[in-house]
Order: structure tokens, then C-alpha cells, then sequence
């Protein structure tokens, strides 16, 4: 089950600088979490301050 990212999200950028992948992108209203290459690591998730981001 993939992470996403909730409309909670403050665009900080967070989630973005901790993805080993580095597929997080920033959006137009929050940043996006590509689901096809997400491996679940969790590390996005536990980095975000606003608790932003969710498994599916």
C-alpha cells in the first residue's frame, strides 16, 4: 500500500528531502508521492510535522 499525501499538507518540503527514491514532487496545492514507484519505507511519512501523509 502506497503512501499519499493528504490536502493537509503545507508544501514545506519535507517529505520530499527524506524520500530515498526522491519521487516526491511539488504540486500545485501539495506535494505528490509517485504511488507506481513508492516502496512503502515510511520515511516521508515520519517526516512530515503535519502528520500530512497517509497509507493507503
Amino acid at each position: 500500500m502506497a503512501y499519499y499525501i493528504t490536502d493537509a499538507c503545507a508544501k514545506c518540503g519535507s517529505c520530499a528531502d527524506t524520500c530515498p527514491l526522491g519521487i516526491i514532487t511539488e504540486g500545485e496545492e501539495k506535494y505528490v508521492i509517485d504511488a507506481d514507484q513508492c516502496v512503502e519505507c515510511g520515511a516521508c511519512a515520519s517526516a512530515c510535522p503535519l502528520e500530512a501523509i497517509e497509507q493507503e
